[in-house]
């Protein structure tokens, strides 16, 4: 990142304080800032047709006309993409308050710094930066597609499971994969969930998916162990699929054709899923760890969770949701957030995931927290099961 090639936006209604901003700006070597007493004026600034566009702007809590949050808001209506920093003479629970409400409404905050700024402390947000990519071109079959399409693909066999590494972060290990429904599409390719879950959820039929990537995932798992890489694999389950009467019988069969015992097997539900008072989805769960398959609790902090009733689930592992890791390592607010889902895992003595890892610094950071498990496109993206053994070796020789 070029700082120098960079627009940015001061918008303080202080004139001191907004000169002061700005000559530390053209210490760091800025060369194009542009000033806004109030929030109005700062809003015109982002207008469509202005060039060159803000790509990193400062705001003032305090904001004259229209404060800082109005604004904040209309830039998110606005689906702004510039880089926000946001400065305020508030508490720093304020401040986080603030940054966590950026957040929810999809801006890109780096950071929040109280008064007065010192150069150092907003230099090294800005060093968190990132110039956004363009967005591809959509394609057709990006829109979900009609549930007789998807079952065609079933039945026609056209669905793989893509695995993803899972890697404990002290000693770099690979120790798990995590199965990826796929469709490879004879039309359109390979599709991810967005072009076949909503049909089978609206036609309450995802157990016909569930059981093709059971089959398909634990037969996998023993192509592996039959070339040396005895691995566990994590599979995503739907709850439905999950408390039915003839599960138990069933996955036994699956595990038994395919010689794989069920330790090696970790079944993966979502936050709002297990956490319920239904006694008996509770045996169900509480069957399945005694006869050693792993549970883990996936997308964690995307619900709205009662600990209480977590603290009863029979879970071995915690994932936490990818909007509390990726970036933890530059947002304070995304950072507290991680830092507080590892300490529960912690507390009730189970492994923590964190997915979403996309950074080294990402990596870092989450080493330094102590998370046990990583995932994410900084490790490596889904991917197929015959690709793995030599990303495997390539992972073991870098490691």
């Amino acid at each position: 990142m070029d700082i120098a090639q960079l627009h940015f936006l001061v918008a303080e209604g202080d004139q001191v304080q907004r000169h002061a901003l700005a000559d530390i700006l053209v210490h760091l070597g800025v060369g194009r800032i542009t000033q806004a007493p109030d929030g109005h004026t700062a809003l015109r600034h982002f207008s469509a047709g202005i060039t060159p566009a803000v790509d990193i702007a400062i705001i003032d809590l305090a904001l004259p006309g229209m404060d800082a949050l109005e604004l904040i808001r209309r830039l998110a209506d606005a689906r702004c993409r510039a880089g926000i920093i946001i400065v305020g003479a508030q508490t720093n629970a304020v401040l986080f308050s603030v940054e966590s409400m950026a957040d929810a409404y999809g801006i890109n905050v780096l950071g929040a710094i109280g008064k007065p700024v010192i150069g150092a402390r907003l230099e090294a947000l800005i060093t968190h930066y990132v110039a956004p990519a363009d967005k591809p071109a959509a394609r057709a079959a990006d829109k979900p597609l009609s549930f007789a399409e998807v079952g065609q693909g079933l039945q026609a066999r056209e669905f793989d499971p893509f695995f993803q590494p899972k890697i404990e972060l002290e000693t770099g290990q690979v120790k798990g994969l995590e199965m990826f429904a796929r469709w490879r599409h004879p039309l359109y390719g390979v599709l991810g969930p967005a072009s076949f879950m909503q049909a089978l959820e609206e036609n309450k039929r995802i157990d016909f998916l569930d059981w093709s990537m059971i089959e398909k995932s634990v037969a996998a798992c023993r192509t592996l162990h039959d070339q040396g890489i005895p691995i566990s694999f994590s599979i995503n389950v739907d709850q439905g699929t999950l408390a039915h009467p003839q599960f138990m019988d069933q996955i036994g069969a699956c595990l038994a054709r395919h010689r794989i015992m069920p330790d090696y097997i970790t079944f993966e539900m979502t936050e709002s899923a297990v956490l319920t008072t239904d006694p008996h989805f509770l045996e169900r769960l509480l069957r399945l760890r005694m006869k050693g398959f792993g549970l883990a609790i996936d997308d964690y902090g995307t619900g709205r969770s009662n600990l209480q009733l977590l603290a009863r689930i029979p879970f071995s592992e915690l994932k936490i949701d990818r909007s509390f890791v990726d970036g933890a390592s530059k947002k304070q607010a995304i950072g507290t957030v991680l830092r507080s889902c590892l300490g529960l895992a912690r507390s009730l003595d189970r492994r923590s995931v964190a997915v979403g890892v996309e950074t080294k610094q990402d990596w870092d950071f989450l080493q330094g927290l102590g998370c046990t498990y990583a995932q994410g496109y900084y490790i490596a993206k889904p991917m197929p099961l015959e690709e793995f053994p030599a990303w495997l070796a390539d992972w073991q020789h870098f490691f």
